[in-house]
């Protein structure tokens, strides 16, 4: 009997993607799934009902009724306590839980004895690259910061040569080089604007430099050693770390837009902007805060708004993937078509191999227990 999938409605307020796309269904369906679909799921990332259908989904009127028999259920966000309540024992939960914080979910799913895996643990190791959710997300994020950062600002990025006369092109500081990071100073370059950016990590400063910007750091000894044999950064002295500091507070009060990223998984968000900074720059200038769901860089962020300080105008959007719904949803519908192929043996039969390095690095709750590691002792 194939293994049933079932995928519903996302229940947060401003959550507009969907965990599974029609073109996801069809590729589940000829590996041999049965998939379940609650009417109106992808309605927000406009894949109508139709769709689900024609790809060879069943639509269920009510999550109940999709969940009701589900072996695995797929989420972009966590399960709301009815949709908890409708699962059967046993079943397979699988989504972007926020783990070290929305501790009550995993109590629940324990309670309720499903098992559940959190994409956001998925290893970073070449094998689950197709699988990393955080990154696929994270891309559109870094995307999404800058259309919103040029929205808000309210003038042209690129310079322009008119009869009337030039206009400047905008100057954009990007806070932290990681995947968002990267592809916020792709986006900002594309629309013509003057970038710059800066990050701990010394191996960065080529990434940066390949996309057309330029790299703002302290380039003495201590930042060339700064960097572990496994690419993380190493703790900078407080000397280093003044130096450093002056220089971003020098550069920040000349920018027009400035773009931070920076996210440290299980902790709050590192600060990166302080009052003062934000304070040095000019009236209509524009901060976008990526980790404003986790405390944010910037301070003055107000998550879901748009906060004036001064005339400076920081804007803590969250859920930046959302408002590229479709995009966002096709790129995770692929993060977890290709985690599910690891919970089916070679006859296609469920039967998810808990050693296998992805699954146990990806595991948060089983046998009625939180066993992730790094949660344990939350």
């Amino acid at each position: 009997m194939a293994a049933s999938i079932a995928v519903t409605k996302e229940r947060r307020a401003d959550e507009t993607r969907v965990a599974v796309t029609p073109e996801a269904v069809k590729k589940l369906v000829s590996a041999g799934f049965a998939l379940v679909v609650e009417s109106g799921a992808g309605a927000a990332a406009s894949f109508p009902d139709s769709d689900y259908q024609a790809a060879g989904a069943t639509i269920a009127k009510s999550a109940a009724d999709a969940l009701k028999a589900a072996d695995i259920v797929l989420k972009v966000r966590g399960l709301d306590g009815e949709e908890i309540a409708a699962l059967k024992p046993g079943a397979l939960v699988i989504g972007l839980f926020n783990p070290h914080q929305d501790r009550a979910l995993l109590d629940a799913l324990a309670k309720q004895g499903a098992t559940a895996f959190a994409m956001e643990f998925v290893p970073r190791i070449t094998r689950a690259q197709v699988m990393d959710a955080l990154s696929s997300q994270a891309n559109l994020a870094g995307y999404r910061a800058v259309i919103e950062a040029a929205e808000t600002y309210g003038r042209a990025l690129p310079m322009m040569m008119t009869a009337a006369g030039t206009v400047a092109a905008a100057k954009v500081f990007i806070m932290g080089v990681g995947v968002a990071g990267l592809q916020a100073i792709a986006t900002a370059r594309r629309l013509g604007a003057v970038v710059t950016a800066t990050d701990v990590r010394p191996a960065t400063k080529e990434q940066v430099e390949s996309l057309g910007a330029k790299f703002l750091a302290v380039e003495d000894e201590e930042f060339k050693n700064a960097q572990t044999a496994g690419g993380y950064a190493k703790e900078m002295s407080a000397e280093y770390q003044a130096k450093q500091a002056a220089l971003i507070s020098e550069h920040i009060k000349k920018q027009d837009i400035v773009i931070t990223t920076a996210l440290i998984p299980g902790r709050p968000a590192p600060k990166l902007v302080s009052a003062e900074q934000v304070a040095s720059m000019k009236p209509g200038s524009v901060i976008v805060d990526l980790a404003i769901e986790q405390g944010g860089n910037v301070a003055g962020a107000k998550i879901g708004e748009i906060a004036d300080v001064g005339g400076v105008k920081i804007a803590g959007v969250p859920n930046l993937p959302g408002r590229i719904a479709a995009d966002a949803s096709n790129l995770y519908a692929r993060n977890l078509t290709a985690f599910v192929g690891l919970l089916v043996d070679k006859e296609g039969v469920l039967a998810p191999d808990f050693e296998d390095e992805i699954l146990k690095a990806a595991l948060v709750v089983q046998g009625g227990q939180i066993v992730h590691p790094a949660l344990k002792t939350a």
